[in-house]
């Protein structure tokens, strides 16, 4: 099994190689070999990624038996709770899933401790959503597995080379950022 992954990450990666050589561009221009040089390491990011390595690691510590579409939910609770309240409304759109898929997942995760239902201190008639105490360790077991993989990763780095990588990586998510909501027609206003 393992060996299947190996051979689909390396054709992926080959793909990947072919489709962004750089076709008539100027060797001169950073387009010639930085653009599809970040192109490449944004793949392999990708792929490495799904596979949600950090999440599972995070759920088996804290709290086996949660699935990882239950992290995507938490996520979502945790970037939106500081703006306000947050209703089931609030996470489907977020996760741009069914209000009722939404329901469902959220009813699950309030029967395994992780989340809790309440009223809304705004409007008695809402109902919310609130992390729980294993809500909160599991958030924060994620952000501890996160970090100790960071720094694994940079323990032999320079600390100035850390400090303009993190300068560098932050500029780039926001500039993603901004041209992904630009281009992303599902985005709300």
């Amino acid at each position: 099994m393992h060996i299947l992954i190996c051979h689909k990450l390396c054709y992926d990666l080959r793909m990947n190689e072919t489709m962004t050589k750089p076709a008539e561009l100027d060797q001169d221009s950073p387009d010639a070999i930085g653009v599809p040089r970040i192109g490449r390491s944004m793949t392999r990011l990708r792929l490495m990624t799904g596979r949600r390595l950090i999440g599972r690691l995070a759920i088996e510590s804290v709290a086996p038996g949660l699935e990882l579409s239950h992290l995507d939910v938490l996520d979502a609770l945790r970037r939106t709770q500081t703006t306000g309240e947050v209703t089931v409304g609030t996470i489907a759109e977020m996760l741009r899933i069914d209000p009722s898929r939404a329901s469902r997942i959220v009813a699950d995760m309030v029967s395994r401790n992780v989340l809790r239902r309440k009223a809304s201190q705004a409007d008695a008639r809402r109902i919310i959503v609130v992390l729980t105490p294993l809500g909160q360790r599991l958030l924060s077991e994620i952000r501890a597995q996160k970090l100790s993989f960071i720094s694994e990763i940079v323990a032999d780095w320079p600390t100035k080379d850390v400090e303009d990588f993190a300068a560098l990586f932050e500029r780039f998510i926001d500039g993603y950022e901004e041209v992904f909501l630009s281009r992303d027609k599902d985005t709300p206003g």
